[in-house]
């Protein structure tokens, strides 16, 4: 009897499970998440097996202004390239084409951004904050002036410089987010394109936006990349500007 109660005293200090919660566990201590993963994850976990994601994988985001739709990638460690699982559709929209560039703007940001905020509790369902303003919009919006902030992918159908999916939406979402970053992805990039990047594309909203032309260009050399291969390229803010490596 003492050599069974030494064994199982043994195994508990052992066993990662009784040193610390995951994020997952923390996350489903929250009731919207809680149902979010009852009536979603049975289904998704079907549909990633189903589209050959098995395990852990990583996340990426790409939205796109013009066409009202946010793309959900995912890449298993044994993946060589990202493959597209889900796409939803906005449910409103705010401002026009072209960057955020100031607190009140009503502007959705484009630019290249990750996710930094899981708000189980949110006015909106459950929302991912993504970390605008980066250091290139600090810089375009200039000194004196407010960046403005709390810029979110959310549920709910109401937005003044979000994206705005529905609560059913954002629970899926929000799941698989939850998965990836339990699963050791510590950054999920999202990448806010004002549309899809490609040279005809490029050429006709830069008619209709001259000013934003060649930012867009920057842009356009992320987007680039990944459309070709699959899989993201490091980018740094220099100056104000994307440089894509």
């Amino acid at each position: 009897m003492k050599i069974v109660i030494k064994l199982m005293l043994i195994f508990m200090m052992t066993t990662p499970a009784f040193a610390q919660s995951t994020f997952k566990q923390n996350q489903l201590k929250f009731e919207r998440v809680k149902n979010a993963y009852a009536e979603k994850w049975r289904s998704l976990q079907s549909d990633l097996q189903s589209a050959g994601f098995y395990g852990n994988f990583n996340l990426y985001i790409a939205a796109f202004k013009a066409e009202g739709k946010l793309e959900v990638w995912l890449k298993t460690s044994n993946q060589t390239r990202y493959k597209l699982f889900r796409t939803y559709d906005f449910c409103e929209h705010s401002g026009t084409l072209g960057p955020k560039v100031m607190e009140g703007d009503l502007q959705t940001p484009e630019g290249f951004y990750k996710i930094n905020v899981f708000n189980p509790e949110s006015s909106y369902h459950l929302s991912l904050g993504i970390d605008y303003p980066n250091k290139v919009d600090a810089i375009r919006t200039g000194k004196g002036n407010k960046t403005g902030g709390d810029i979110y992918i959310h549920g709910n159908c109401v937005t003044v410089g979000c994206i705005p999916l529905t609560d059913e939406k954002i629970k899926e979402v929000y799941v698989l987010a939850v998965e990836a970053r339990n699963g050791g992805q510590e950054e999920i990039p999202v990448n806010i394109y004002p549309f899809k990047m490609t040279d005809a594309n490029l050429k006709k909203y830069s008619i209709q936006f001259p000013q934003q032309a060649i930012f867009w260009q920057t842009l356009q050399k992320g987007y680039t990349v990944f459309d070709k291969d699959k899989n993201l390229v490091p980018v740094d803010q220099v100056n104000g500007n994307y440089v894509v490596k």
